[in-house]
Protein backbone atom coordinates (compact mmCIF):
# COMPACT_ATOMS: atom_id res chain seq x y z
CA UNK A 1 0.00 0.00 0.00
CA UNK A 2 1.38 3.62 -1.14
CA UNK A 3 2.95 5.31 2.32
CA UNK A 4 0.45 8.22 1.28
CA UNK A 5 -2.75 6.06 1.71
CA UNK A 6 -1.17 4.26 4.90
CA UNK A 7 -0.73 7.33 6.83
CA UNK A 8 -4.69 9.16 5.42
CA UNK A 9 -5.66 5.47 6.81
CA UNK A 10 -4.35 6.25 10.49
CA UNK A 11 -5.98 9.75 10.11
CA UNK A 12 -9.25 8.21 9.34
CA UNK A 13 -9.05 5.84 12.36
CA UNK A 14 -7.89 8.67 15.26
CA UNK A 15 -10.93 10.92 14.20
CA UNK A 16 -13.46 8.55 14.33
CA UNK A 17 -12.16 7.53 17.89
CA UNK A 18 -11.85 11.10 19.11
CA UNK A 19 -15.17 11.98 17.36
CA UNK A 20 -16.63 8.74 19.94
CA UNK A 21 -15.02 10.22 22.82
CA UNK A 22 -15.72 14.01 22.56
CA UNK A 23 -19.08 13.66 21.60
CA UNK A 24 -19.59 11.61 25.11
CA UNK A 25 -17.73 13.69 26.72
CA UNK A 26 -19.59 16.88 25.50
CA UNK A 27 -23.03 15.61 25.65
CA UNK A 28 -22.65 14.58 29.63
CA UNK A 29 -21.03 17.68 30.37
CA UNK A 30 -23.01 19.91 28.62
CA UNK A 31 -20.01 22.20 27.01
CA UNK A 32 -20.66 23.58 23.80
CA UNK A 33 -16.58 24.14 23.37
CA UNK A 34 -16.37 20.35 23.82
CA UNK A 35 -19.33 19.89 21.16
CA UNK A 36 -17.22 22.50 18.98
CA UNK A 37 -14.05 20.22 19.26
CA UNK A 38 -16.56 17.04 18.40
CA UNK A 39 -18.11 18.85 15.69
CA UNK A 40 -14.14 20.21 14.24
CA UNK A 41 -13.25 16.30 15.16
CA UNK A 42 -16.21 15.45 12.31
CA UNK A 43 -14.92 17.71 9.72
CA UNK A 44 -11.72 16.48 10.30
CA UNK A 45 -13.01 13.13 9.79
CA UNK A 46 -14.26 14.20 6.43
CA UNK A 47 -11.42 15.97 5.77
CA UNK A 48 -9.42 12.38 6.26
CA UNK A 49 -11.76 10.60 4.37
CA UNK A 50 -11.76 13.47 1.52
CA UNK A 51 -7.70 12.63 1.50
CA UNK A 52 -7.60 8.85 1.93
CA UNK A 53 -9.28 8.74 -1.50
CA UNK A 54 -7.92 12.17 -3.31
CA UNK A 55 -4.24 10.50 -2.51
CA UNK A 56 -5.23 7.01 -4.10
CA UNK A 57 -6.43 8.62 -6.80
CA UNK A 58 -3.38 11.22 -7.43
CA UNK A 59 -1.03 8.15 -7.04
CA UNK A 60 -1.99 6.49 -10.36
CA UNK A 61 0.47 6.73 -13.55
CA UNK A 62 -0.41 9.32 -15.98
CA UNK A 63 -3.01 7.86 -18.85
CA UNK A 64 -5.04 7.97 -21.79
CA UNK A 65 -7.42 10.12 -20.38
CA UNK A 66 -5.35 12.23 -18.20
CA UNK A 67 -1.43 12.01 -20.15
CA UNK A 68 -0.43 14.94 -16.97
CA UNK A 69 -1.14 12.13 -14.17
CA UNK A 70 -4.08 12.59 -11.71
CA UNK A 71 -2.06 14.93 -9.74
CA UNK A 72 -4.37 17.68 -9.12
CA UNK A 73 -7.02 15.44 -7.39
CA UNK A 74 -4.59 16.23 -4.38
CA UNK A 75 -5.85 20.01 -5.14
CA UNK A 76 -9.24 19.51 -5.25
CA UNK A 77 -9.62 17.73 -2.17
CA UNK A 78 -7.49 20.78 -0.65
CA UNK A 79 -10.17 22.77 -1.30
CA UNK A 80 -12.88 20.66 -0.57
CA UNK A 81 -11.28 20.73 2.86
CA UNK A 82 -10.92 24.52 3.26
CA UNK A 83 -14.42 24.55 2.66
CA UNK A 84 -15.52 22.03 5.83
CA UNK A 85 -13.53 23.96 7.91
CA UNK A 86 -15.12 26.96 7.08
CA UNK A 87 -18.40 25.13 7.76
CA UNK A 88 -17.89 23.64 11.14
CA UNK A 89 -16.20 26.97 12.36
CA UNK A 90 -19.83 28.78 11.31
CA UNK A 91 -21.41 26.48 13.11
CA UNK A 92 -19.42 26.53 16.08
CA UNK A 93 -19.90 30.27 16.38
CA UNK A 94 -23.59 30.41 16.13
CA UNK A 95 -23.62 27.37 18.68
CA UNK A 96 -21.99 28.94 20.90
CA UNK A 97 -23.40 31.70 20.31
CA UNK A 98 -26.81 30.94 21.52
CA UNK A 99 -25.08 29.34 24.92
CA UNK A 100 -23.14 32.36 25.42
CA UNK A 101 -26.93 34.25 25.69
CA UNK A 102 -28.27 31.42 27.74
CA UNK A 103 -26.01 31.83 30.21
CA UNK A 104 -26.56 27.98 30.88
CA UNK A 105 -23.78 26.26 32.86
CA UNK A 106 -21.67 23.17 32.12
CA UNK A 107 -21.59 19.78 34.43
CA UNK A 108 -18.32 18.62 34.60
CA UNK A 109 -14.78 20.72 33.62
CA UNK A 110 -12.25 18.79 35.29
CA UNK A 111 -13.39 15.53 32.77
CA UNK A 112 -13.72 18.09 30.14
CA UNK A 113 -10.24 19.37 30.09
CA UNK A 114 -8.35 16.12 31.03
CA UNK A 115 -10.11 14.46 27.55
CA UNK A 116 -9.29 17.92 25.83
CA UNK A 117 -5.67 17.51 26.53
CA UNK A 118 -5.98 13.56 25.78
CA UNK A 119 -7.11 14.33 22.50
CA UNK A 120 -4.16 17.66 21.98
CA UNK A 121 -1.67 15.01 22.53
CA UNK A 122 -3.10 12.04 19.90
CA UNK A 123 -3.67 14.30 17.16
CA UNK A 124 -0.28 16.04 18.10
CA UNK A 125 1.39 12.69 17.65
CA UNK A 126 -0.68 11.70 14.03
CA UNK A 127 -0.36 15.53 12.22
CA UNK A 128 3.61 14.91 12.76
CA UNK A 129 3.50 11.97 11.13
CA UNK A 130 1.24 13.50 8.90
CA UNK A 131 3.20 16.40 8.02
CA UNK A 132 6.37 13.95 7.56
CA UNK A 133 4.94 11.96 5.10
CA UNK A 134 3.54 15.21 2.81
CA UNK A 135 6.64 16.81 2.95
CA UNK A 136 8.42 13.75 1.85
CA UNK A 137 5.89 12.90 -0.89
CA UNK A 138 5.20 17.01 -1.52
CA UNK A 139 1.68 15.70 -1.13
CA UNK A 140 -0.98 18.65 -0.59
CA UNK A 141 -3.92 16.62 0.60
CA UNK A 142 -1.98 15.28 3.61
CA UNK A 143 -0.46 18.50 4.04
CA UNK A 144 -4.62 19.78 4.42
CA UNK A 145 -4.71 17.26 6.46
CA UNK A 146 -2.22 17.63 8.63
CA UNK A 147 -2.81 21.33 9.21
CA UNK A 148 -6.87 19.84 10.61
CA UNK A 149 -5.00 17.97 12.85
CA UNK A 150 -2.72 20.54 14.34
CA UNK A 151 -5.52 23.11 14.53
CA UNK A 152 -7.46 20.61 16.61
CA UNK A 153 -3.95 20.48 18.54
CA UNK A 154 -4.69 24.04 19.25
CA UNK A 155 -7.85 24.46 19.50
CA UNK A 156 -8.15 21.14 21.80
CA UNK A 157 -5.40 22.59 24.49
CA UNK A 158 -7.32 26.13 24.47
CA UNK A 159 -10.93 23.91 24.87
CA UNK A 160 -8.53 22.22 27.84
CA UNK A 161 -7.30 25.63 28.97
CA UNK A 162 -10.62 26.94 29.43
CA UNK A 163 -12.35 23.96 31.44
CA UNK A 164 -9.47 23.90 33.71
CA UNK A 165 -10.31 28.16 34.26
CA UNK A 166 -13.75 27.48 34.96
CA UNK A 167 -12.53 24.77 37.66
CA UNK A 168 -10.97 26.85 39.22
CA UNK A 169 -13.09 30.27 39.06
CA UNK A 170 -16.69 29.06 37.94
CA UNK A 171 -16.54 31.17 35.22
CA UNK A 172 -19.56 29.33 32.83
CA UNK A 173 -18.92 31.80 30.40
CA UNK A 174 -15.74 31.02 29.51
CA UNK A 175 -16.57 28.29 28.22
CA UNK A 176 -18.77 29.59 24.66
CA UNK A 177 -16.17 32.42 24.14
CA UNK A 178 -13.13 30.10 23.82
CA UNK A 179 -15.63 28.20 21.38
CA UNK A 180 -15.63 31.32 19.68
CA UNK A 181 -12.31 31.97 19.65
CA UNK A 182 -11.15 28.66 18.63
CA UNK A 183 -13.90 28.99 15.34
CA UNK A 184 -12.17 32.52 14.44
CA UNK A 185 -8.87 30.63 14.21
CA UNK A 186 -10.01 27.40 12.60
CA UNK A 187 -11.37 30.46 10.15
CA UNK A 188 -8.02 31.96 9.54
CA UNK A 189 -5.75 28.77 8.90
CA UNK A 190 -8.94 27.66 6.35
CA UNK A 191 -8.12 30.83 4.31
CA UNK A 192 -4.29 29.65 4.17
CA UNK A 193 -5.54 26.33 3.11
CA UNK A 194 -7.90 27.44 0.53
CA UNK A 195 -5.12 29.41 -1.37
CA UNK A 196 -2.55 26.88 -1.37
CA UNK A 197 -4.81 24.75 -2.66
CA UNK A 198 -6.53 26.83 -4.87
CA UNK A 199 -3.33 27.95 -6.88
CA UNK A 200 -2.20 25.10 -8.83
CA UNK A 201 -5.85 24.54 -9.94
CA UNK A 202 -5.41 27.87 -11.97
CA UNK A 203 -1.71 26.97 -13.05
CA UNK A 204 -0.81 29.94 -10.92
CA UNK A 205 3.64 29.52 -11.36
CA UNK A 206 6.14 27.74 -9.09
CA UNK A 207 7.42 30.09 -5.98
CA UNK A 208 9.93 32.61 -6.36
CA UNK A 209 12.43 30.27 -4.92
CA UNK A 210 11.91 27.51 -7.30
CA UNK A 211 12.20 30.05 -10.06
CA UNK A 212 15.06 31.04 -8.64
CA UNK A 213 16.56 27.49 -8.40
CA UNK A 214 15.16 27.12 -12.46
CA UNK A 215 16.67 30.08 -14.12
CA UNK A 216 19.78 29.71 -12.36
CA UNK A 217 20.23 25.59 -13.45
CA UNK A 218 19.37 27.16 -17.23
CA UNK A 219 22.06 29.58 -16.55
CA UNK A 220 24.57 27.45 -15.60
CA UNK A 221 24.59 25.28 -18.74
CA UNK A 222 23.07 27.62 -21.37
CA UNK A 223 24.91 28.19 -23.97
CA UNK A 224 25.07 31.92 -23.94
CA UNK A 225 22.57 32.83 -25.97
CA UNK A 226 19.93 33.27 -23.40
CA UNK A 227 16.52 31.90 -22.87
CA UNK A 228 12.90 32.53 -22.71
CA UNK A 229 9.00 32.21 -22.36
CA UNK A 230 9.66 30.12 -19.33
CA UNK A 231 6.49 28.85 -17.67
CA UNK A 232 5.99 26.83 -14.54
CA UNK A 233 3.07 25.18 -12.78
CA UNK A 234 2.19 22.84 -10.78
CA UNK A 235 0.00 19.55 -10.46
CA UNK A 236 -0.13 17.39 -7.06
CA UNK A 237 3.08 17.28 -6.05
CA UNK A 238 4.07 17.23 -9.93
CA UNK A 239 5.93 20.38 -11.19
CA UNK A 240 6.07 21.36 -14.95
CA UNK A 241 8.54 23.93 -16.78
CA UNK A 242 8.94 24.53 -19.90
CA UNK A 243 11.30 27.12 -22.02
CA UNK A 244 12.66 28.18 -25.21
CA UNK A 245 16.53 27.58 -25.01
CA UNK A 246 18.40 29.65 -27.60
CA UNK A 247 21.71 27.69 -29.43
CA UNK A 248 24.15 29.53 -32.02
CA UNK A 249 23.06 28.20 -35.01
CA UNK A 250 26.13 26.05 -35.89
CA UNK A 251 26.21 24.02 -32.68
CA UNK A 252 25.66 20.27 -33.64
CA UNK A 253 22.38 19.09 -32.36
CA UNK A 254 23.97 15.99 -30.31
CA UNK A 255 25.90 19.32 -28.41
CA UNK A 256 22.44 21.23 -27.77
CA UNK A 257 20.41 17.61 -27.09
CA UNK A 258 23.11 16.71 -24.05
CA UNK A 259 22.99 20.42 -22.83
CA UNK A 260 19.03 19.85 -22.26
CA UNK A 261 19.60 16.55 -20.09
CA UNK A 262 22.18 18.32 -17.63
CA UNK A 263 19.68 21.15 -17.21
CA UNK A 264 16.97 18.68 -17.01
CA UNK A 265 19.14 16.39 -14.81
CA UNK A 266 19.93 18.68 -12.63
CA UNK A 267 16.38 20.38 -12.13
CA UNK A 268 15.51 16.97 -11.25
CA UNK A 269 17.61 16.64 -8.36
CA UNK A 270 16.86 20.40 -6.77
CA UNK A 271 12.93 20.02 -7.42
CA UNK A 272 11.44 16.77 -6.59
CA UNK A 273 8.75 15.38 -9.42
CA UNK A 274 9.87 18.26 -11.92
CA UNK A 275 9.17 17.27 -16.10
CA UNK A 276 10.87 20.34 -18.14
CA UNK A 277 10.08 20.54 -21.75
CA UNK A 278 12.72 22.33 -23.41
CA UNK A 279 11.96 24.04 -27.08
CA UNK A 280 15.15 24.69 -28.77
CA UNK A 281 15.94 28.11 -30.86
CA UNK A 282 18.44 28.74 -33.21
CA UNK A 283 20.08 32.38 -32.71
CA UNK A 284 19.60 34.28 -35.44
CA UNK A 285 22.74 36.46 -36.49
CA UNK A 286 21.35 39.95 -35.00
CA UNK A 287 20.80 38.01 -32.00
CA UNK A 288 17.14 39.01 -31.95
CA UNK A 289 16.19 35.62 -30.25
CA UNK A 290 19.15 35.61 -27.47
CA UNK A 291 16.28 36.08 -24.74
CA UNK A 292 17.28 37.27 -21.23
CA UNK A 293 20.70 37.65 -21.05
CA UNK A 294 23.36 39.99 -22.38
CA UNK A 295 23.34 40.49 -26.51
CA UNK A 296 27.13 41.21 -26.09
CA UNK A 297 27.48 37.27 -24.24
CA UNK A 298 26.00 35.52 -27.64
CA UNK A 299 28.34 33.36 -28.84
CA UNK A 300 27.00 33.16 -32.53
CA UNK A 301 27.27 37.29 -33.07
Amino acid sequence: MDERVKTATLSIISNSSLIIMKLIVGIFTGSVSILSEAIHSTMDLAASIISFFSVKISSKPADKEHPYGHGKFEDVSGVLESILIFTASIFIIIEASKRLISGKEINSSTLGFLIMFLSATINFLVSKRLYKVAEKNDSMALRADALHLRTDVYSSAGVGLGLFLIWVTNLHFLDPLIAIFIALFILKEAVNLLKSAFDPLVDVKLSDSEISIITNTISKYSPGCGFHKLRTRKSGNERYVDLHLVFPGNMHMKKAHDICDNIESEMGNSLKNTEVMIHLEPCNNDCRNCGLLNKSKCKNR
